[in-house]
């Protein structure tokens, strides 16, 4: 079933699955809950048929996610302090966000470098770095190696998982006997208690 999805996906126009690849490397960053690493790692499968390239979608992923960043970073530079020092949000006081521009000014780059490890927080990440104001060309920097890293990380992943698609078909086909099994077990036996309960009562 995998393989066959995945077939049908390779047929299609590589420049529009390139497109949808960067769209999602790129909102992610701006709307987090973007399944963008699970897009890549699947898209990657295709490399393996030899539909798309390892290069292109590493270096199209990696600039939707520097782009996505500076966005983010942008909105945190000319908003954040709006947002966050106006007394808008009563739950955070003075005293925390002091604490939080303390960390971010001692440990902020590093926190960038490990960023793209860290799925969820990479939209706050961003964010709280334009809020602080770090240097924009080191943060890009470094913001830019952590996407090339990661994602060099889910292609690789994905070349692997398409390499293998008909074992991990035949493990989830197997998955899926075994769990219909359970479920006509688990059916069963529910069937024959209440019919045993109800053959008791009278």
């Amino acid at each position: 079933m995998l393989h066959e999805i995945i077939s049908y996906i390779g047929t299609l126009d590589p420049a529009l699955i390139y497109l949808v690849l960067f769209l999602f490397a790129f909102i992610e960053n701006i709307f987090p809950p973007a399944p963008s690493d699970f897009v890549v790692l699947f898209g990657a499968t295709l490399i393996a048929n030899s539909t798309l390239g390892f290069i292109p979608i590493l270096l199209l992923t990696s600039i939707g996610s520097g782009l996505g960043f500076i966005v983010m970073y942008l909105i945190g530079e000319y908003f954040g302090e709006k947002i966050l020092r106006k007394g808008k949000f009563k739950f955070i006081k003075e005293e925390s966000l002091n604490k939080a521009d303390r960390f971010f000014h001692k440990y902020g780059y590093n926190i960038i470098i490990i960023n793209r490890f860290l799925p969820g927080t990479r939209a706050v990440v961003s964010f709280f770095c334009g809020v602080h104001r770090l240097k924009p060309v080191r943060t890009f920097i470094y913001a830019g190696v952590s996407s090339f890293f990661w994602n060099a990380l889910l292609i690789f992943l994905g070349i692997k998982l398409g390499e293998n698609l008909q074992l991990i078909d035949s493990y989830l086909a197997r998955y899926s006997l075994i769990i219909l099994s359970l479920t006509v077990l688990v059916i069963v036996f529910v069937l024959i208690r209440f019919w045993m309960k109800k053959k008791k009562d009278k």
